[in-house]
């Protein structure tokens, strides 16, 4: 096949923890020719979505570790797949990047995600979709709702939603300290929309990623553990990556939603789940199988290749 992978500069690539590298390693182990480029590279010209794509070899060190050839403007239909794994913020660029690939899978391109199912489900908000599974929670950007959420449960998560990395989270305990600070400088003053959650203790045991493949749910996750008095257990927020089978709870949330998500168009999904609640649903990049396959041996990335190979032969 000729994979496409549109994502971040290669050259800010971390390749001892990169899901992305690991994806291009596993596909050129088995002979699939490797593409990349980004939102910026893309455009619509007569018609058609083309970009300026530059075919990689990968060389194996794990620092200089690629070769691109030179770009080349190429329409998207020509590829086997082309694979989304650009990280947030997801603003308005990004949805514009979202539209172009429509215009290209209208077309015939063979796009994962699918564009319209990553624009549709904002990885704070989807979670609203399945309120059997998550914690008492308020989306709003009304100061007196929160108050009074806050009044309610006491012990609150207030977060943006449009961040990633567990950037802008904020606790707020029961004495309320910071509250309307938080409130004004979250919301802009009532003028952006914010997410408030009940606190959930279990989260001093990780904020646990479950991976969803063509619907299936991964046997391991990895628990992002926080430290040092971080209420956050985000790895870009200093957590620790625990890989843990999953549990229960964890498999009877993630088959409850797999066959939707897949449904619509999610070829990788991943559940964030602290305690027995779902918290996040991670459409754009979804990461952690480098950190899984270390400390389990078990080949995320061997079933995420497998499960592209059999979706971009029946598209």
């Amino acid at each position: 096949m000729k994979i496409a992978f549109l994502a971040d500069p290669l050259s800010t690539f971390k390749t001892y923890k990169d899901t992305t590298y690991a994806m291009m390693v596993e596909a050129a182990r088995r002979g699939h020719e490797l593409y990349a480029f980004r939102h910026r590279d893309m455009a619509i010209e007569a018609g058609r979505v083309v970009a300026n794509i530059a075919r990689i070899t990968l060389t194996g060190d794990a620092d200089d570790w690629y070769r691109a050839e030179p770009p080349v403007a190429r329409a998207l239909t020509e590829f086997d797949a082309v694979l989304e794994r650009t990280d947030p913020p997801f603003d308005m660029e990004y949805i514009y990047a979202t539209y172009l690939l429509e215009v290209a899978q209208n077309h015939g391109a063979r796009v994962f995600n699918r564009p319209e199912a990553i624009r549709n489900h904002n990885e704070k908000l989807a979670i609203a979709q399945f309120p059997q599974l998550t914690a008492p929670t308020l989306v709003t950007s009304d100061n007196a709702r929160i108050r009074a959420f806050h009044r309610e449960h006491q012990d609150i998560i207030l977060k943006p939603l449009d961040g990633m990395g567990g950037a802008g989270i904020f606790r707020v305990r029961e004495d309320g300290m910071n509250l309307g600070s938080i409130i004004e400088s979250l919301s802009d003053n009532g003028r952006r929309t914010i997410m408030v959650q009940r606190y959930i203790p279990e989260i001093v045991d990780g904020d646990k990623r479950v991976l969803l493949i063509g619907g299936e749910v991964m046997p391991f996750g990895l628990s992002r553990i926080p430290q040092g008095g971080e209420v956050r257990g985000n790895l870009a927020a200093g957590g620790l990556g625990v890989a843990r089978a999953i549990t229960p709870r964890e498999r009877e949330i993630g088959e409850t939603v797999a066959p939707i998500l897949w449904q619509r168009g999610l070829l990788l999904v991943g559940l964030d789940v602290i305690g027995n609640y779902l918290t996040e649903i991670n459409v754009t990049s979804p990461t952690c199988f480098q950190e899984i396959e270390q400390q389990t041996g078990f080949s995320v990335t061997a079933k995420f290749i497998d499960a592209l190979e059999r979706a971009a032969a029946v598209v």
